[in-house]
């Protein structure tokens, strides 16, 4: 049987990938730090600092696939991401395991094009592009098997502090939905229950594959007034939709470090997007998504 290690069990992705590894029959290893729940049955929780080399090296031995969902506060981005790659890319040669990341469009900043694909370049044009692009193209240089899955937002039930659930739909089942952009643009959704699926299906071919490769996760593309329609559907409530005051979370920048990196982001809500997902749909025909009416009653269900 085949051993994962999800790193940041406790996070989005994390727990999405921790679920569809254990449902798939996986031996599962849940590294992180403050676990208070009791884990599923046959799941090993691991408390440990990813940051720390040797005791990641040691809590990975014998994994065949790491599960890199890390995600330190983007305040925190500087200072950590590369640290914790260099851990990662340690542990990954240690126990001679494949990487798996979530990726996002961060990479191709705000002057790309509309369709996004695993060949179009990265010119990120924010320090948290500039970070991520760094940290992928660390994994390349090492030669260590990596396989990234790329998506736009998340959509995912509970209260992450994650713009779906954290800001956008908080107010849904009132009849209000706050929207951070014009509602003409395209934008691009992931289920993640439905990104971990794929993962674990990936990952079970990794041995097709080459060293590096990044596919891309489509999920939902629409434009903000389709997510609006989509959320009332969901609900079974009309929605008004509120908007989000940029120039005072910009002000708010000033003083306060989490508002300074989420203003820096905003351009992602004005730049049409779109991940294009042929690539994934090649390497995985049988897979079957999600239906969006299905993911967003389910993520806004009371």
């Amino acid at each position: 049987m085949s051993t994962v290690i999800i790193l940041g069990a406790k996070g989005r992705f994390g727990q999405a990938a921790l679920t569809a590894f254990h449902e798939a029959g996986w031996d599962v290893r849940a590294f992180g730090r403050g676990f208070k729940n009791t884990p599923p049955v046959g799941v090993i929780q691991i408390e440990g600092d990813a940051c720390d080399t040797a005791m990641l090296a040691q809590a990975c031995a014998g994994c065949d696939v790491i599960v890199n969902a890390l995600n330190p506060p983007y305040q925190n981005w500087v200072r950590d991401l590369p640290r914790l790659t260099r851990a990662v890319i340690a542990a990954a040669r240690a126990s001679d395991a494949t990487v798996v990341i979530p990726g996002n469009v961060y990479n191709f900043g705000e002057n790309a094009p509309e369709i996004l694909t695993p060949t179009t370049p990265w010119r990120p044009t924010t320090r948290k592009g500039q970070l991520r692009v760094a940290m992928e193209n660390a994994y390349k240089q090492a030669g260590v098997p990596t396989i990234v899955l790329r998506s736009g937002h998340f959509v995912l039930r509970g209260q992450t502090d994650n713009w779906f659930d954290g800001y956008m739909t908080t107010k849904s089942h009132a009849g209000k939905t706050m929207y951070p952009g014009p509602l003409d643009r395209m934008h691009s959704w992931a289920y993640l229950p439905d990104m971990g699926r794929a993962i674990v299906q990936l990952v079970e071919k990794r041995r097709e594959f080459q060293t590096f490769e990044d596919f891309g996760f489509e999920g939902y593309s629409m434009k903000g007034a389709d997510f609006v329609d989509a959320v009332a559907n969901a609900t079974g409530r009309a929605q008004k939709v509120t908007r989000l005051p940029w120039p005072l979370i910009g002000l708010l920048g000033l003083f306060n470090a989490k508002m300074r990196e989420v203003y820096e982001m905003r351009y992602l809500w004005h730049t049409p997007h779109r991940v294009d997902g042929a690539k994934l749909a090649a390497a995985l025909p049988t897979f079957e998504p999600t239906p969006m009416a299905d993911a967003l009653k389910a993520a806004l269900r009371p």
